[in-house]
């Protein structure tokens, strides 16, 4: 165990399956003694229910639960099943994103005016609900976590009004980590992760183009893992970050810093 987290409480939101990266990340949280709750997002017919509840069942999570950020009171009954639970909050991990596959191909000015909406509101908007209700549960120390991606600040093709969400989402990192850490030392970050065949990313038109050309240009000649992201979430969580707030770390083998 190369961190310790043993006794820290934490919420992993966005885990889809076994390619998630919030898969990567509660993974190598518990590995590191954290004790987890989980998200679905609920459908008429609970699949993802039992996909999330059989793929972390060796995680023993203490709390599977509904979340659908667009629901306002989904998002307040996670946080009152948190509170009855565990009564505290140590790790907040989001990692959600949505955008329609017609949106992340072509041109982004045919974005519609509900698609640009929807995206930010899933992809962006949602961190701020999650830290307005987890803020009272917060204990001192405590660390939240988002995804981000170099389309935030560099034009991707294809990536599209993904990348105006993700630049919101670095914004709202700044400001949220500027709101909660003065009382209760709490810290705001976000991981810029290198592309990930994940179902989200599945859906951008080019993405093996875009891996690709990640293994031919990054320093390291390769993309990341999902043990690589989740490691850095665990770090981010762990009192040996206890300095670092309202930064945005790259964990894309180098990817960043290359010109062509």
């Amino acid at each position: 165990m190369l961190l310790d987290l043993r006794g820290k409480k934490a919420l992993v939101t966005g885990i889809a399956n076994n390619r998630s990266i919030a898969w990567g990340i509660a993974q190598q949280l518990a590995a590191a003694g954290c004790e987890l709750a989980v998200t679905y997002l609920p459908d008429d017919k609970g699949r993802f229910e039992g996909k999330v509840r059989e793929l972390t069942a060796p995680l023993a999570p203490s709390l599977v639960l509904p979340l659908n950020v667009q629901i306002p009171e989904q998002i307040e009954a996670a946080f009152a099943a948190i509170q009855e639970q565990w009564g505290s909050l140590d790790v907040l991990i989001h990692c959600l994103a949505f955008a329609g596959k017609e949106e992340l191909v072509g041109d982004y000015s045919a974005i519609t005016p509900e698609g640009f909406g929807r995206a930010l509101e899933v992809s962006a908007y949602s961190l701020a609900p999650l830290c307005r209700y987890a803020k009272p549960l917060f204990n001192p120390g405590a660390s939240v976590i988002t995804l981000s991606y170099l389309g935030a600040e560099r034009a991707i093709p294809n990536y599209n009004v993904m990348g105006v969400a993700k630049a919101a989402l670095e914004a709202s990192v700044r400001y949220l980590a500027a709101e909660l850490g003065p009382d209760n030392q709490v810290r705001v970050n976000a991981i810029s992760a290198g592309p990930i065949r994940t179902l989200a990313s599945s859906a951008i038109g080019g993405i093996l183009d875009m891996i690709h050309n990640v293994e031919e240009k990054a320093p390291l000649r390769r993309t990341v893992t999902q043990d690589e992201v989740g490691a850095t979430a665990a770090f981010l969580a762990s009192p040996l970050a206890s300095g670092i707030t309202g930064q945005v770390i790259y964990v894309d083998g180098g990817y960043c810093i290359t010109g062509m």
